[in-house]
């Protein structure tokens, strides 16, 4: 099937199908803990889906009511006439009849555990890149290889270079699995290529705040604005000394034309805004230069109408895809960045430059990869060594911000060609039929496996087995319940005080509802005194009788009876 970064639609024939979402607030809500890229784009998705997803009903897997309500709300807002339906983290097989659950991460191995009881084949699962330089994606990985991960499930590489750098990692575990086993690995998952998507109406330009900005820079009808959207961190995201010292550069050989530099983004910390600000002063005074507030809305749009070029000068390995590059483009600003992963699919010869980028030879850097795997490199460390070692070519991009801020003319067609390419390519609506086409295929595969497919039950899962069974030498013995016969204690403590004294609430978790222990508390003081007779009674599960059983015998509220 044709997919990828300029796949505009889903191919003649292909099958397209639903996806149970896997939502948790985390992945979705930029607001709560800072902006970044892997909340923002989860956020953009979510509403996309709902948008211009073709299917009957949406289905979440989620954890709490509160957080199904956030997504009843969204699609109240966007697609009213469709239901929701959301299903409980410890019961995934209700999301049936969607065959496909979606999950916003790369490492799906917890999720490939989770359906292991159902079976392998019960539901196929599809994750998402975002950063993979982390200890825990890259741990994740190997993870991966070794779960019960098929070949109908698939980790959505958001570009080429990601999906190259997935492989080759992929590469280098199956290798260690060939030595050390003497065998060979399990099927990988698919790796298709589909990028973020964006919702590119929201970014239309706005005169009166283009008239906004240029005014706070003083800038004149003639004067170019390079302009930013990101986080603000030299570690994380991008240095802007060599920035800096290429809009100086070019400024010396422009004359009276002034050349101003907008960031809009977060500063992390105070060491990141003196390497911007005082780096800004000392390394380019002759460029204008601007910090605005990333967290809101209205400095967001002033920086995409008042520019004139977006600048996205990546040399990091944090950084995957470039979500914000989209943004420029769906303003109708040409772009300005660096040849760098996710950057070389989105940023094309008609809508911008890209700065050639290079980095030195594997052998050079084995030192700061074990300092990092060893815990002695923190992750900023890692990325902060790695990016001092990424050259982005300083001459070509003195020539390439000298060829924007001269040519009005190829700006202009730059930026038509860049709304172009964000409106068809990469607006939701363009991104969303890819995914449920890789959806349908994945349904099918599922489908057509047959015997490939196994099970692995609750109890014996080999990563979270049941206390009962990986602890079992702990005890004196293991409780009978079914075998014994129980009876009231009349001299018990009240069971209401010493639930409220144990607390159980307080950890947000307990073995069994209060109201369900106190049931069998009171069947058994009615003369019920084994377990399947007071399952019957009380109407519960016999494992959950038995769970409020023991609890019961702990706290002497009852006592094993003689045997019938």
């Amino acid at each position: 099937m044709a997919r990828g970064p300029d796949a505009l639609a889903v191919d003649e024939g292909e099958m397209t199908t639903n996806a149970a979402i896997f939502y948790a607030s985390d992945g979705y809500r930029p607001g709560d803990k800072g902006i970044n890229g892997r909340r923002v784009a989860g956020e953009s998705f979510l509403r996309g889906f709902v948008s211009h997803a073709e299917v009957d009903e949406f289905v979440i897997l989620t954890k709490s009511n509160p957080e199904a309500e956030e997504v009843r709300a969204l699609v109240k807002a966007h697609r009213p006439e469709k239901s929701l339906r959301p299903v409980g983290f410890l019961r995934p097989a209700q999301i049936a009849p969607c065959e496909v659950l979606y999950y916003p991460a790369a490492n799906i191995a917890g999720e490939s555990w989770r359906r292991a009881d159902s079976g392998t084949g019960a539901w196929a699962i599809c994750g998402l890149t975002h950063t993979t330089s982390t200890q825990g994606i890259m741990n994740g990985f190997f993870d991966l290889r070794m779960a019960p991960v098929m070949a109908w499930d698939a980790v959505i590489c958001t570009s080429r270079a990601v999906q190259a750098s997935v492989s080759t990692q992929m590469d280098l575990i199956d290798a260690h699995i060939r030595q050390r086993f003497q065998t060979e690995p399990p099927p990988r998952p698919m790796l298709p290529v589909i990028p973020l998507g964006v919702h590119s109406g929201d970014f239309i330009r706005d005169e009166a705040a283009r008239a906004a900005l240029r005014d706070r820079l003083g800038a004149g009808p003639d004067d170019v604005v390079f302009v930013t959207i990101a986080r603000l961190t030299p570690h994380e995201k991008f240095d802007p000394v060599p920035i800096y010292l290429a809009m100086q550069a070019a400024q010396a050989q422009l004359g009276d034309r002034k050349l101003h530099v907008v960031f809009c983004g977060q500063f992390k910390h105070d060491y990141a805004r003196k390497v911007f600000a005082e780096g800004a002063a000392r390394l380019m005074p002759d460029v204008g230069y601007l910090e605005l507030d990333g967290a809101s809305a209205s400095d967001r749009k002033m920086t995409l109408s008042g520019g004139d070029v977006f600048l996205f000068m990546i040399d990091n390995i944090q950084e995957t895809f470039g979500l914000a590059p989209l943004e420029g483009m769906a303003a109708g600003l040409p772009v300005l960045a660096s040849d760098w992963d996710g950057l070389k699919d989105t940023v094309t010869p008609e809508v911008g430059f890209r700065v050639t980028s290079r980095m030195l030879p594997p052998g050079h850097m084995v030192n700061e990869s074990l300092r990092f795997q060893g815990g002695i490199d923190e992750y900023t460390q890692y990325c902060a060594a790695v990016s001092a070692m990424t050259e982005l070519d300083m001459a070509e991009m003195v020539a390439r911000i000298l060829d924007l801020a001269r040519g009005p003319g190829l700006r202009a067609r730059m930026g038509q060609a860049a709304a172009r390419r964000a409106r068809e390519v990469y607006d939701w609506k363009a991104v969303i039929p890819q995914m449920q086409a890789l959806w349908g295929e994945q349904a099918a595969m599922r489908r057509a496996a047959g015997g490939a497919a196994y099970r692995i039950a609750g109890v014996g899962l080999p990563i979270a087995p049941s206390p009962g069974l990986l602890f079992g030498s702990y005890p004196s013995a293991a409780l009978e319940p079914a075998r014994e016969v129980y009876v009231a204690n009349p001299a018990a403590g009240d069971l209401t005080a010493i639930l409220a004294l144990r607390n159980y609430q307080g950890l947000n978790r307990i073995f069994a509802e209060p109201a369900q222990i106190a049931a069998v508390l009171e069947a058994v003081k009615a003369g019920e005194g084994r377990v399947t007779a007071l399952a019957q009674t009380v109407k519960l599960p016999q494992l959950v009788v038995e769970r409020v059983v023991i609890w019961l015998l702990k706290y002497d509220f009852i006592r094993r009876g003689p045997a019938d």
